[in-house]
């Protein structure tokens, strides 16, 4: 009767956030709804027994996803402009109600056929699933199974999500750019809009960074016993660099991690994952076959999610990273 209750709650909230947020203009506050609807929905997440699923929602979608869009708003304005202020309405508002409504309604004849949550008779919990929790830790010696999943028997599937996530830096650099001029840059800012020294700020900042990329390391290398991976520690490790960015300036997180240096790693960490297969296939078996990396399979699964989810984590962060200098330098002349 709680899990209903709570289920429910979570899911008012989220509707009445979406609602909000369709009918706000002000930007700012369309990006901390934004913000505030990804942390629902981790939430929600953790009700369903999905706790990396959730850490994976609370770090890209309330974290990084938040200060890219703030990024993104400080080089626009922070009210949305209306469209019909200075041109006549064009179409029909009763046609783009029909498309929603009738979509609406197909997805939710859609959800009829869908089983219970939970459903033990599920065709997800007869045949893949079942499977993947009787044999996972025997075959892998990893205890938790999403790790063990996604890394060792999904390991085609996630190497072709890091290939995304490195070819959406790719973009992001051809789109924007990622080199400015040599020259002496000044941040464009309005009279008084720049922020001033603040040292509370400061050492809160100094204390905080450190923890952040040691729980990072933490999650980065924990992933095999409980919630983590290479996916979220690479978005924390990149946002203890954005906070250390945010108040201490871009040149001098430039200083600390240079952008071609970030380059080199976003393709060092898709090389190290796809170097893993490349091994294998050199030591005989299959591409992927982690087996053959140690004395046992054991040994092996082991020693070949370590490496893949190292490089997972060294493609996310440094892609991370990327396209928030990118955003951030936009700024600059």
């Amino acid at each position: 009767m709680i899990d209903i209750f709570i289920n429910i709650t979570l899911l008012a909230f989220l509707a009445i956030t979406a609602v909000a947020i369709v009918r706000m203009t002000n930007l700012f506050a369309i990006v901390m709804l934004f913000g505030i609807f990804s942390l629902l929905s981790a939430g929600l997440f953790v009700v369903m027994d999905a706790p990396d699923v959730a850490f994976t929602e609370a770090a890209v979608g309330a974290g990084i996803s938040t200060v890219l869009m703030l990024a993104t708003l400080a080089l626009t304005r922070n009210r949305q402009k209306n469209p019909y202020a200075e041109a006549p309405q064009t179409h029909r508002p009763w046609l783009p109600l029909i498309v929603v409504a009738i979509t609406g309604a197909a997805l939710v004849y859609g959800t009829w056929d869908i089983p219970d949550f939970g459903d033990p008779n599920a065709p997800a919990q007869t045949h893949v699933a079942r499977y993947y929790i009787e044999n996972a830790v025997a075959e892998t010696g990893v205890p938790n199974v999403v790790t063990a999943v996604l890394a060792s028997y999904r390991g085609f599937d996630t190497l072709g999500e890091v290939a995304v996530v490195f070819t959406a830096a790719v973009a992001v650099l051809l789109l924007i750019g990622g080199r400015r001029q040599k020259s002496v840059v000044k941040l464009k800012v309005k009279e008084g809009s720049k922020m001033k020294p603040n040292l509370i700020l400061h050492v809160v900042a100094k204390f905080l960074i450190p923890l952040i990329i040691m729980f990072a390391l933490y999650v980065q290398f924990h992933g095999d016993f409980g919630p983590g991976g290479g996916f979220q520690a690479g978005v924390i490790f990149s946002a203890a660099l954005i906070l250390y960015s945010l108040v201490f300036g871009l040149d001098a997180a430039e200083k600390i991690i240079p952008s071609r240096q970030l380059r080199v790693l976003a393709s060092l960490g898709l090389l190290i994952y796809a170097g893993v297969g490349v091994l294998t296939l050199l030591l005989g078996g299959n591409y992927l076959d982690y087996t053959l990396l140690g004395s046992n399979q054991i040994a092996g699964q082991h020693l070949g999610i370590l490496l893949v989810e190292l490089g997972v984590g060294i493609t996310v962060a440094a892609v991370m990273l990327i396209i928030f200098f990118a955003f951030a330098g936009r700024g600059r002349t």
